[in-house]
């Protein structure tokens, strides 16, 4: 079939909106027409540094829209079907069977292979040249894409699209952290390295579980958001003033836990330093990280990586859903809507900072 879809073809390019052939579903495999997509810093990281013989690309993996056809070996989906879509795993390895599918053996080629497991690619132009997706097991800057039971989750048809779509990531990956990984005791104060979506995210679950927050961002605008959401203090790093002595002095000696979501060195540095003895430090950015060991060691610090938040997301989702409803995760707050074609306007208004999650709507 003729579809739209948003192409990288060269590293660091634009979306540029074209048409594209897609395969029919495989056996295994779910057609999903996509209704919203949400706008990741991954999705913009990675068309950054994708390589040359892997391109053109497809990306987007913040997916939500109708099933309309399922292959034979499909169970759990039929087409009507309202879907949110998120990271794919293979459901057989240690990790998977022992209940941790973030952690998937296989992760790397099922994400971010761009391509099936076997190598092929469902996309291809008109003359027949190759096109490459398959990302998070689903390529959804699309007005279609292929999927899998695995990243592939039924919801309420009444949730708004725009709302779903960034369940299956930056959503599960912030309210995760704090309830799946962190999970504080009572009296737990929490310090948030960064406010885009997936800080947001945490600063709300936080919230909801009446834990104090504090946010940190150098953007006026996060900050006055993540205030409104119920963050008890923030702090601009930008404006002299020392971040780890603001910390400290806002909690009472420091936080007990702290999230990175930015990856940078001196971010990472700051949260080591500024957490109590034996705090917990979540990281969820992607970068290179250098700090000094001594205060790691004499504090008992403990430091955790996250995948998506350890969600497993037929049961995270639901989860998400639910808090939505209940007013505990009010997405919208974070959300603007941009049409398809202008993905490239979307993309940079993220890097901007000028929006908090982009969400592009399919129609």
């Amino acid at each position: 079939m003729r579809i739209q879809a948003a192409l990288v073809e060269a590293p660091g390019g634009p979306f540029t909106v074209q048409e594209v052939n897609l395969e029919e579903p495989r056996r295994d495999e779910i057609l999903v027409r996509i209704t919203a997509t949400g706008i990741c810093h991954t999705d913009l990281s990675m068309r950054q540094i994708w390589p040359p013989q892997r391109l053109p690309m497809v990306f987007g993996h913040e997916g939500t829209g109708i099933v309309e056809a399922v292959g034979d070996a499909v169970t759990a989906l039929v087409p009507g079907d309202t879907v949110c879509l998120t990271y794919r795993s293979c459901r057989t390895c240690e990790q998977c069977s022992t209940g941790e599918p973030a952690y998937c053996e296989h992760a790397g080629p099922l994400n971010a292979g761009g391509s099936r497991p076997d190598g092929s690619s469902p996309l291809s132009h008109a003359n027949g040249a190759p096109v490459h997706g398959n990302f998070f097991g689903q390529s959804a800057f699309a007005s279609h894409c292929l999927t899998t039971e695995s990243n592939t989750v039924k919801i309420p048809a009444d949730v708004p699209a725009a709302v779903a779509a960034p369940l299956g990531c930056s959503v599960q990956t912030g309210v995760g952290t704090v309830r799946t990984v962190l999970r504080p005791s009572a009296g737990t104060t929490l310090a948030v390295f960064g406010v885009g979506s997936v800080g947001l995210s945490a600063v709300m679950a936080a919230v909801a579980d009446d834990y104090s927050v504090v946010a940190i961002d150098p953007i006026a605008s996060r900050r006055e958001l993540a205030r409104e959401l119920g963050a008890t203090a923030v702090i601009d790093p930008t404006s002299g003033e020392d971040v780890v002595s603001a910390l400290r002095d806002l909690t009472s000696g420091g936080p007990h836990c702290a999230i990175d979501t930015t990856g940078q060195p001196t971010v990472v540095s700051q949260a080591v330093t500024a957490l109590r003895k034996r705090g917990t430090l979540a990281l969820v950015g992607i970068g290179t990280a250098e700090f000094d060991t001594m205060p790691v060691m004499t504090k008992g610090i403990t430091i955790r990586g996250v995948t998506e938040g350890d969600a497993v997301p037929e049961r995270a989702i639901p989860q998400l859903i639910d808090l939505y409803r209940q007013g505990k995760l009010p997405l919208e707050k974070l959300i603007t809507e941009f049409r398809f074609n202008d993905i490239e306007a979307a993309a940079e208004a993220a890097l901007t900072g000028n929006v908090v999650k982009p969400v592009l709507t399919v129609m």
